[in-house]
């Protein structure tokens, strides 16, 4: 099986910096959001299934709570740690196979992380694993065809490009764990009590001065990678009309947050 690109560590290594600068105070909204549904309390102990550059660890870690940021990617692993608050470890590690104990933790958070694992289903069932009895998961995933700019580049590409040879597919876990109801029926596959599943809404601020270095705006996605330089002008071209002159353009996305006692 061939690898893909966001199933190899080296490319968020490379992604890292950027991934900080411009998802993570994206993310961060619906990190807020997930905590925003549970209570933390100092004498808690609490994981976090690929944190990519910390949102949720951060926002959780000002609960006075123990929090242990975990991804397989060192370069966002370093960016955690260069923190360094007291009470966060932040660990190199596979969310499909968790080098921790059972039952050590009382609240699992993946937040947009586990819908990106090959194996989904193993990154829940680690989750679930490793949770208290008693204790909650709470996941975050993305509803319709993503967030942000994967999701603006899809909508164009389909609307200019009608012809291109089908669309770039998300990753399954994106896809069948962005269904609510498969996302409930996961969860209790995995070992979680059916979760209560909320519907949460934020923009992505997208400034339009980003189009001046496209490259680094919309690398990341695939939809981009695979235009040629002319189709990718013209996506240029028609996220400035869409702008219609304003600095920033709100891009509307919707995510998914389930939460289930184990």
């Amino acid at each position: 099986m061939t690898e893909k690109k966001h199933e190899n560590p080296a490319h968020w290594d490379d992604a890292a910096a950027t991934y900080e600068r411009t998802a993570h105070p994206f993310t961060a909204q619906f990190a807020e959001e997930a905590l925003a549904r549970v209570t933390l309390t100092p004498d808690m102990r609490v994981l976090d299934v690929a944190a990519g550059t910390g949102a949720l660890t951060l926002a959780a870690a000002r609960s006075g709570a123990y929090v242990l940021a975990t991804d397989f990617s060192p370069g966002m692993v370093a960016r955690i740690a260069a923190a360094k608050l007291p009470n966060v470890d932040a660990e190199v590690m596979d969310g499909q196979a968790l080098d921790l104990p059972d039952a050590s933790f009382d609240i699992a958070f993946s937040v947009f992380g586990v819908i990106m694992f090959p194996d989904w289903r193993k990154g829940l069932s680690e989750m679930a694993r490793v949770t208290k009895p008693g204790g909650l998961g709470v996941l975050a995933t993305w509803q319709s065809e993503g967030a942000a700019t994967f999701l603006l580049l899809s909508q164009i590409r389909r609307r200019l490009f009608p012809k291109l040879d089908g669309k770039t597919k998300l990753p399954e876990g994106a896809v069948a764990l962005g269904d609510p109801e498969w996302l409930s029926a996961a969860m209790v596959d995995a070992g979680f009590q059916p979760p209560e599943i909320d519907v949460v809404v934020h923009d992505f601020a997208l400034g339009i001065s980003q189009l001046d270095t496209p490259d680094e705006l919309f690398g990341m996605s695939p939809d981009w990678v695979a235009l040629d330089d002319a189709q990718r002008t013209e996506v240029v071209a028609e996220v400035r009309r869409m702008a219609e002159g304003r600095a920033i353009l709100p891009i509307p996305s919707t995510a998914l947050i389930a939460v289930a006692r184990r």
